[in-house]
């Protein structure tokens, strides 16, 4: 009997998770409209995304930005450009659906990267919510985003590797 509720469990988690916390409305969003722009100019250009980490990665999908599994987006690329703070994103997984959407972002002096997908037909200012999550361990080439997930009522860390593309 405890073998089965805990398959159950597993299996609930399997299916059931997704980014919770870094969905936020466009107040939040614009929360501060201060920019960090010395971190903004050393993130500008083509960065691919290497790595998807999170605890219980084996047993539990996450689907993140709302889009895809998380693993799809190993392989993506990026680009950011931070004069007038936007850029694209590229998944290219070969398990998975193409996906090449324009982006904006920004990173508020709280040191958090705002994320926009910008839906085909629509005009970056009509977005009304994006994604916060932190930057971390940047470098001249590489640098982690970090979201949030819940996970059974417990938050658990995403972080998502980037390399500097060639």
């Amino acid at each position: 009997m405890k073998k089965i509720i805990f398959i159950c469990m597993i299996a609930t988690m399997f299916f059931a998770c997704k980014s919770s916390s870094s969905t936020a409305s466009n107040e939040a969003t614009t929360l501060s409209t201060k920019l960090d722009r010395p971190t903004q100019v050393a993130l500008k250009g083509n960065w691919v995304l290497t790595n998807v980490s999170y605890p219980g990665s084996d047993y539990i999908k996450v689907n993140s930005f709302d889009l895809a599994d998380s693993k799809c987006f190993i392989g993506s690329t990026w680009n950011f450009i931070s004069n007038n703070n936007k850029g694209t994103m590229t998944l290219n997984a070969p398990s998975c659906t193409a996906f090449t959407s324009p982006i904006v972002w920004s990173i508020n002096n709280q040191g958090l990267f705002v994320l926009k997908i910008v839906d085909p037909g629509l005009k970056a200012k009509n977005v009304k919510s994006g994604y916060l999550l932190k930057v971390a361990g940047l470098t001249d080439n590489s640098f982690q985003l970090i979201d949030n997930i819940n996970v059974g009522g417990q938050t658990k860390d995403v972080t998502y590797q980037f390399q500097r593309a060639n």
